[in-house]
């Protein structure tokens, strides 16, 4: 398998620049580097790691074809102005603009949706009466022609799962959530002593973090601190938009600035989708469409039609907004901790059997909005994994082959010497941050860490939890045979594991991180020495 010339898959990459809202000023120059692509093809990784490797033994997922009416390079309207050139990706990233700051004046209204300038001609087209609806973030979006579409679950809902009838509340500003929190009372009579215990130790944990968000200026150091040992689910939504940056930690500038991030979203979408399915981008939304309905297709949560519409505007939003790198496969599955956990602010019961069709729609485009600029806010920090020839991806498996080699000297070897290579299991890992490894409660447990260890949490701490990953199986591994050892590593059996296996791999991740980081020279001496065969001190 080594030494054998790969072809890398083709890849995409939208021209917005023409575009008239003001929602896309911030994406709209991104890097076109003329010695490399065509003008006329886009740049974006709609392609699995199993299409990158090309395993005999593995089955890759077909590139994305075009439409019947294939997209053009650039929109209607456009002229055909190419983006401006940039030399790499920090040049990308200085030539982008992403207003977070709730304080300032001079922010441009959408200027099309208040119709002081004509729309462009891809957008100006007006739905006919049978596709309108009363509300039109919501309307359902037509369905294809080559499809009937697909069947989903009665929306009916069980009678543990319920809106919360504060929820208007709660959208106005999450600190109302706070006051609703309620402890169940343990007694001797009914409960052991360490039933009671672990209640008491519970309630105790809430109410430091209370102390935290209720303050009218949060102090982020010390709700850190309190979430990398996991966030009580009560209290995660708004913990997630204070660590990610999205809600501001100043109390009295929160109502404005979550209403006019959402309202920026949902205007968004409207501008997208004005035309239905027919308008979009048929390269991107082709990709799009096939990847949600099988996005976590063992949840009952994500085989609702409202689920997976809300998915669909999300990840299309944020493909146009981003056309330096487009959709790429493994955002999709990316969203889902967002979706979910911003949705049970509103929900009590299991949020993961809910049918979030039977939520007031203010409800859902919230959830929708929260989702759009906290998966954005993540994807800020690692869009590098997902531009043209995804090259963070390829930096962090090279580091993780060379960490390993440091941390499992005897793993490192066998490996090598059975030609597995660590490109063939671990660019999923890095892709899809684990999530096709662990359950999505798992992943969101895991991610109160990620966030608490701030910027580069979901980059260098995850390298570090992936080598704990890998280390953790070396005792079956080293029994395995190539064909074996794929066959294990695609389908690792962590179906029972909770947070108690959770918080083990995080503390070695920990563990691992406070040795290595920033020790390169460690890593290249280690992964040398495990090539070479010399003895090695085993860590």
């Amino acid at each position: 398998m080594a030494g054998k010339h790969r072809t890398q898959p083709e890849m995409i990459q939208v021209d917005r620049s023409g575009a008239s809202s003001p929602f896309w000023k911030g994406r709209l120059n991104g890097p076109t580097d003329s010695r490399n692509r065509d003008s006329a093809k886009i740049v974006g990784a709609s392609y699995s790691h199993a299409d990158i490797l090309k395993l005999d033994s593995l089955t890759a997922r077909p590139s994305t074809p075009p439409s019947a009416g294939s997209a053009p390079a650039s929109l209607p309207g456009s002229g055909g102005r190419p983006h401006a050139t940039g030399k790499n990706f920090t040049d990308f990233m200085s030539q982008t603009n992403d207003d977070w700051d709730p304080d300032v004046d001079d922010e441009a209204t959408d200027d099309f949706l208040t119709g002081k300038i004509p729309p462009p001609k891809a957008i100006g087209y007006t739905p006919p009466p049978q596709a309108r609806s009363t509300t039109i973030l919501h309307s359902t979006l037509p369905p294809t022609p080559s499809s009937t579409g697909p069947s989903y679950p009665s929306p009916k809902a069980k009678g543990t799962q319920t809106l919360r009838s504060q929820w208007q509340g709660i959208i106005k500003d999450p600190a109302n959530s706070l006051h609703l929190i309620h402890h169940p009372t343990f007694s001797p009579e009914t409960h052991s002593a360490a039933e009671i215990d672990r209640n008491n130790s519970r309630i105790n944990r809430i109410n430091k973090f209370k102390a935290v968000l209720q303050a009218t200026t949060v102090d982020l150091n010390e709700l850190r601190k309190l979430a990398w040992n996991g966030i009580p689910e009560e209290l995660r939504p708004m913990s997630w938009q204070l660590l990610l940056g999205y809600l501001p930690t100043n109390a009295d500038r929160r109502v404005t600035t979550l209403e006019r991030k959402r309202k920026e979203f949902l205007d968004g979408v409207k501008q997208a989708f004005s035309r239905g399915t027919a308008g979009l981008d048929q390269t991107i939304w082709h990709q799009i469409s096939i990847d949600v309905p099988r996005t976590n297709p063992h949840l009952p949560l994500y085989s609702y039609e409202a689920a997976q519409r809300s998915l669909e505007k999300i990840l299309y939003v944020w493909a146009i907004r981003h056309p330096a790198s487009g959709y790429v496969q493994g955002i999709n599955d990316l969203v889902t901790p967002f979706f979910e956990v911003f949705l049970s602010a509103y929900v009590e019961g299991d949020v993961e059997t809910f049918n979030p069709g039977i939520l007031p729609q203010e409800v859902l485009d919230v959830v929708q909005a929260d989702s759009f600029w906290c998966l954005t806010k993540l994807l800020d920090g690692i869009q590098d994994n997902y531009i043209h020839t995804q090259p963070g991806i390829q930096r962090q498996v090279n580091t993780l082959r060379d960490l390993v080699s440091r941390i499992d000297v005897p793993l490192a070897r066998h490996l090598s010497e059975n030609g597995v290579e660590f490109i063939q299991f671990s660019f999923r890992w890095m892709n899809c941050m684990l999530m096709r490894e662990l359950s999505v409660k798992n992943t969101i447990r895991m991610w109160d860490t990620y966030m608490a260890e701030g910027a580069a949490g979901f980059s260098e701490f995850h390298l570090y939890v992936c080598a704990a990953f890998l280390v953790k199986w070396t005792d079956q591994l080293q029994k395995m045979d190539f064909q074996e050892i794929m066959m294990f590593l695609q389908a690792l059996p962590t179906q029972s594991w909770g947070d108690q296996e959770v918080g083990i791999l995080l503390s070695e991740a920990f563990l691992w991180k406070s040795l290595f980081h920033n020790s390169t020279a460690h890593l290249r001496q280690g992964s040398s020495q495990a090539s070479s065969g010399l003895p090695f001190l085993n860590l």
